[in-house]
């Protein structure tokens, strides 16, 4: 390709981010802002929630089956189409997720929220592309999508980007959707806000110097630590289990989601529910984490969307990591806020098996004066995982 025609593709690449960016920020904001609002109603209104649970699971798979089956497939469809596997994402799949993930947060199912801002972003961006006969659109085009949700939602645009350049194809950056990915996070992340979302954000007060021995010691232990639950988190063959032992899809979220609104309900009074927002506001905030949070709220989630129930799984990650951050910054003489933010970041990446995203996550939320930690972390983090990741579909 002539350089000529090369800057002329660009611009039509950044001309269509630009586009793309406006139309997702919007629907983030309004997905975030209801989520935001259903999850305030409910954890006030749990115990008249929680029992429902297992009709709301209902409510959902027939949704999926009347208008959709298909976008039943959610992340595994997106990547089939970035790796070029398949060229069809149903419009339809941008209502369901968001009215699945919303039912789901109200009757108080474990999961998150960032595979439906993903979807989002991907689906809109695709079908343009397809529309407007945009060259390389099952590529680009996807990346610019995901990359818009994703900085959509959280208003991080670095991470956003690397994070949709990084996944699809594990040790394959492609540059060549670098710039209009960025563009798209931004103007995305912009119009959200506009929108009135919130960026969550902490300001890291303590430090530590890579000086002592003990200290250089303690830090590779919080890869390692941070690496393993990420990697725990991705081993999970729950949905693979479930979708084998009980076909049923009408079965298996009616009848399971029965124990897990029991047990969500008993434990702590619905603690666990949710995106983990509550136990990430905790941690920060000098609250009560219990040495147990990590663990219970990486089985709730996986166990909520393993039979059936939509959302993503990033928040949550977010939310074991900073609990067991606080954990292991106490039991090894380091400050519990700063652990917290390394584990935020680092578990995050090692369950989705990506390095720099998690990284430009640290930088975004919690600024840039412990950067040195948050490389080592999660690079430590990264390799302990072993290129095992949440979405299983990601090529290496």
């Amino acid at each position: 390709m002539q350089k000529k025609d090369y800057i002329i593709q660009l611009l039509k690449y950044i001309i269509m981010a630009i586009v793309v960016g406006i139309i997702v920020g919007t629907i983030d904001a309004l997905f975030g802002r209801v989520l935001i609002a259903i999850s305030e109603f409910r954890t006030i209104h749990y115990q008249y929630l929680l029992p429902f649970l297992p009709i709301a699971g209902l409510v959902i798979t027939a949704m999926y089956y009347v208008f959709s089956k298909l976008s039943l497939k959610g992340m595994k469809l997106i990547f089939e189409v970035g790796q070029q596997k398949t060229d069809a994402i149903p419009l339809l799949l941008i209502p369901l997720v968001m009215i699945g993930t919303w039912l789901t947060h109200l009757f108080g199912g474990s999961a998150g929220r960032e595979g439906v801002a993903v979807q989002i972003g991907a689906t809109l961006s695709h079908a343009l592309g397809r529309k407007l006969n945009f060259p390389e659109n099952g590529r680009i085009m996807l990346v610019i999508g995901m990359a818009a949700g994703f900085g959509g939602l959280f208003q991080t645009p670095l991470s956003a980007t690397f994070f949709a350049i990084e996944v699809i194809v594990i040790g394959k950056m492609d540059y060549e959707a670098l710039l209009p990915a960025l563009a798209s996070a931004y103007i995305a992340a912009f119009t959200s806000h506009s929108l009135g979302l919130e960026k969550f954000s902490v300001a890291i007060k303590n430090t530590i110097n890579l000086t002592g021995t003990k200290t250089i010691i303690s830090v590779i232990i919080l890869g390692i630590l941070f690496g393993l639950t990420g990697r725990l988190f991705s081993l999970s063959k729950l949905k693979v289990f479930m979708g084998e032992t009980i076909m049923n899809q009408y079965l298996r979220i009616g009848v399971m989601a029965i124990p897990l609104a029991a047990l969500l309900f008993i434990i702590h009074g619905s603690r666990y529910s949710g995106l983990g927002t509550n136990i990430i506001s905790a941690g920060f905030a000098g609250q009560t984490i219990y040495s147990y949070d990590w663990l219970l709220k990486l089985l709730f989630t996986i166990f909520t969307l393993a039979i059936g129930f939509q959302g993503g799984e990033v928040t949550p990650l977010f939310s074991i990591g900073t609990s067991l951050g606080v954990i292991l910054g106490g039991l090894l003489g380091l400050p519990p806020m700063l652990c917290a933010a390394l584990g935020y970041a680092a578990v995050f990446g090692s369950a989705t098996n990506t390095l720099i995203a998690p990284i430009m996550i640290g930088l975004e939320v919690f600024g840039g004066a412990d950067m040195v930690l948050f490389v080592i972390v999660c690079v430590i983090a990264y390799g302990v995982n072993g290129n095992i990741s949440i979405y299983a579909q990601e090529k290496i």
